[in-house]
């Protein structure tokens, strides 16, 4: 009876571990590395502002609706950080078809992004797992 009991709690802890330790937990993190939702806007604030005031991007942004796209940014990012929200917006490729965003402009917005989320305290190895979710985008975003 003991033995069983021994290899209950066994399979118990490793089980605890592998949840520790597992991609599920490391997800919640990120996303609380952000600041969960209430992080998210206020770094999509600081995003907007620096692609006005940047003239790489200010084009594209400038008279777009700036509270719709980042509302749909907040979203975007926070269910690839595996929040609990739900991205409503259109797809990448046909949202971006007709504005010839060429690789300087993508970086460019890439950029601001770093800064957004550096001035918004967010852990370096955080942004760096948001980036590797959004770098595939780019094949969609960049049109010319």
């Amino acid at each position: 009876m003991l033995r069983n009991s021994s290899r209950l709690l066994l399979v118990m802890a490793s089980f605890a571990i592998y949840c520790w330790n597992g991609t599920a937990l490391a997800d919640d993190s990120v996303y609380k590395n952000f600041g969960e939702k209430a992080g998210l806007i206020r770094i999509m604030d600081d995003f907007m502002a620096s692609l006005l005031a940047d003239p790489r991007t200010r084009p594209f942004f400038e008279k777009a609706n700036q509270q719709r796209i980042k509302e749909q940014l907040v979203d975007q990012f926070c269910e690839l950080l595996e929040g609990p929200c739900k991205y409503g917006g259109a797809p990448m490729k046909p949202a971006h078809a007709n504005l010839a965003i060429n690789r300087e402009h993508f970086n460019a917005l890439v950029e601001n992004l770093q800064i957004a989320m550096d001035k918004n305290s967010v852990p370096f190895r955080s942004q760096n797992k948001l980036l590797a979710k959004l770098a595939p985008m780019h094949r969609d975003i960049i049109t010319k």
